[in-house]
């Protein structure tokens, strides 16, 4: 039986989701229905997506009983109570990553951690095939300026609560979730650079201004003692020089977002969830979770940047 998804919004990322969730059989995954804050907007989703039912409210959807799993992809500030929403209904979520939810039922969407390519580096470190790991630099960098969230502070605007947290994620996977001895974090504007000390070193530079990398736009090196370094990306893998490609799905509407058909890894996790009954992913857990959110709370707090919703 397919598992049957609800879509909890009309933005970009959304979009994206749901162009990734088509990639996959349809046996095993369809989408049934989605919500907008109006109706309007819902229905034009809907037609675009060849979407069957569509809610003017959240409400709406959160009562549907043939809805499986809810993906929340509404803009930062609104994640936890649109999460609190579909929870107490005792609806399954799969949330848009972003550390400002204390707990999600399943699994939080940091994308990149799903993709075949960060598979193989954690097959890589687990079995210790190159060594002990003794420093990474992970740089990131997509324009946004044109989004109207990424400069307003209300709609969660910044660097690291918006892109950074895929550098963090990336380097609390490849640490197997050992929390860092300390934290240094600078940022002038948009751009955040920050060095980390567990025990080696790390340091990640993220800005949404401009593309670091126009390929991938992420891209993040390893090192270890006495081989050359490691260089992953989202579609490829540099191992001793050797390099793998990791193609992603092709899309059948145009993308929003740079890679976002890989989107249907962490969809394919839900599933797999679901099928064995698990309330969290092995591969991004609750802990997982709240690391980042303490991650991004003490980079947030050297730097001098609050949130309204931080006092909640």
């Amino acid at each position: 039986m397919a598992t049957r998804w609800g879509i909890c919004s009309t933005g970009f990322i959304g979009h994206d989701f749901t162009v990734a969730l088509k990639t996959l059989p349809s046996g095993e995954h369809q989408v049934v229905a989605m919500a907008a804050r109006s109706l309007k907007d819902a229905q034009e989703f809907a037609k675009k997506h060849s979407i069957s039912r569509a809610y003017g409210s959240y409400e709406e959807l959160a009562k549907d009983p043939d809805v499986d799993v809810v993906y929340v992809g509404v803009i930062h500030p609104y994640h936890h109570g649109t999460y609190l929403l579909f929870t107490n209904a005792k609806k399954n979520v799969h949330l848009e990553s972003n550390s400002e939810t204390p707990s999600v039922v399943l699994l939080q969407a940091v994308w990149t951690r799903f993709f075949p390519a960060s598979a193989e580096i954690r097959r890589l470190l687990a079995q210790k095939e190159l060594g002990d790991l003794k420093l990474v630099v992970i740089e990131f960098g997509v324009p946004l300026m044109h989004l109207v969230r990424s400069l307003k502070k209300e709609l969660g605007a910044g660097t690291i609560i918006d892109i950074g947290l895929y550098c963090l994620q990336f380097i609390s996977m490849v640490y197997n979730g050992e929390k860092p001895e300390s934290i240094k974090a600078t940022a002038v504007w948009l751009i955040n650079e920050i060095q980390f000390k567990e025990p080696d070193h790390m340091s990640l530079t993220c800005n949404i201004n401009l593309y670091y990398t126009p390929v991938d736009s992420v891209r993040s090196k390893l090192w270890f003692w006495g081989v050359p370094e490691t260089v992953w990306s989202p579609t490829s893998l540099d191992v001793n020089g050797k390099v793998t490609q990791y193609p992603l799905p092709e899309p059948g509407l145009p993308l929003s977002y740079m890679n976002g058909t890989g989107m249907c890894y962490e969809a394919e996790e839900v599933r797999q969830g679901l099928l064995k009954g698990l309330k969290e992913s092995s591969v991004m857990s609750h802990s997982d979770s709240m690391l980042l959110a303490e991650l991004k709370d003490e980079i947030c707090r050297q730097v001098g940047v609050v949130y309204s919703q931080d006092s909640k």
